[in-house]
């Protein structure tokens, strides 16, 4: 009986090690360890602040390839390769930082690169990776320091997804093709030969008969039509009596909105008739140029973000019962990506909208008026 049980909890492990996959967009944080001594000597591990850290990855089998961002206020930003293998059976995640891609840094002159030792681990519906890492200078290969990484699973990149992960996506949305094996023809029922067919021997011909010849058609030229030349259309004038009818307008798309992906963050939908939007930067005041259009028209040019609100207002009613307004990052600031907060007060009701935007892709709110 005993080694029954043990059998099956090695299969349900098996099975639970086989379900991983860490194909996604992991965030959370870096901290660095510095070592100093208390007042008694005593050697001491004291935390250091804290760097936000992104990692999209793909796994393909026990490999992992994907990039890292991680950035510190206004002080050090940086994109790299990584690349890494995953245990299933232990759980044990390997990620080195391969090579710098972007870096922006203020005030520091050694870039440093990460190795990671990881441990995977699930909680309900929640999936974490934690662990430590050790860093070495790009220069001399020297000591970086050493810390704790903590990252959780998520579904929003801060930045923008990697190509490797939309298309993964587009795989599993499209539904496998179905063979269908082809349906042989229906065999041609087999003809029975065919008889030659006799000619029929030529009609006696009556003697001194002469043969009457067909005349050739006579080519008739078509009837011309008269053609009256029309009256110009008369152009509609607006008057005090009469309503204007207007032509449907063609509405450009601008370029901005037509070349970037338009992620929809939120759609509000409300019975005021008056929705009053105020922008913030979110966090850290660090030059955030935004621009936004409502239904595609420009509305804010090339405004920066600080603590005091950009305004706007918009009225909904049952004949103006739809709005889409577009926020587009017109720089990334010193901190990528484009962060701002914007406060919308529809009536008794207020949201608070976190919007982040980069240079492929912008975020859209969408407003909808329902009595």
């Amino acid at each position: 009986m005993k080694s029954r049980v043990i059998i099956v909890l090695l299969f349900l492990t098996a099975f639970s090690a086989k379900a991983q996959d860490l194909t996604g967009i992991w965030r959370g944080y870096f901290g660095k360890v510095i070592y100093t001594r208390d007042e008694n000597g005593k050697r001491m591990a004291v935390p250091s602040e804290r760097y936000k850290f992104e990692v999209q990855v793909e796994q393909k089998g026990s490999y992992l390839g994907g990039v890292t961002y991680s950035y510190l206020s206004t002080v050090f930003y940086g994109k790299a390769s990584a690349a890494g293998s995953f245990n299933k059976q232990t759980s044990f995640v390997s990620l080195d930082e391969v090579r710098l891609i972007e870096v922006r840094m203020v005030g520091l002159e050694e870039t440093c690169i990460m190795k990671c030792n990881l441990r995977y681990k699930k909680n309900g519906e929640e999936e974490f990776l934690e662990g430590t890492y050790v860093s070495y200078n790009t220069k001399d290969s020297s000591d970086c320091g050493k810390g704790n990484v903590f990252l959780r699973k998520v579904i929003t990149s801060d930045f923008y997804k990697e190509p490797f992960l939309t298309r993964r996506e587009n795989e599993k949305a499209t539904p496998p093709a179905v063979s269908v094996s082809p349906t042989p023809a229906p065999k041609q029922p087999v003809e029975a030969p065919k008889e030659v067919a006799k000619k029929p021997a030529p009609a006696p011909q009556k003697k001194n008969t002469p043969q009457k010849s067909t005349p050739p058609p006579v080519k008739q030229d078509p009837p011309k039509l008269e053609v009256r030349p029309s009256a110009a259309p008369k152009l509609l004038q607006a008057d005090s009596g009469k309503k204007n009818i207007e032509s449907k307008k063609i509405v450009v798309v601008p370029k901005v909105i037509a070349t970037r992906e338009n992620e929809v963050v939120k759609t509000v939908t409300t019975n005021a008739n008056k929705i009053s939007i105020r922008i913030y930067d979110n966090g850290t005041i660090d030059n955030d140029t935004i621009s936004v259009y409502l239904d595609k028209k420009l509305v804010i040019s090339k405004q920066r973000l600080t603590e005091k609100a950009i305004q706007l207002t918009l009225e909904l009613d049952d004949s103006n019962d739809f709005h889409e307004l577009v926020m587009v990052a017109e720089n990334l600031g010193e901190i990528p990506p484009n962060t701002s907060l914007m406060v919308v007060t529809a009536g008794s009701k207020e949201y608070e909208i976190r919007v982040t935007s980069n240079e492929q892709k912008n975020a859209v709110i969408i407003f909808k008026y329902e009595k």
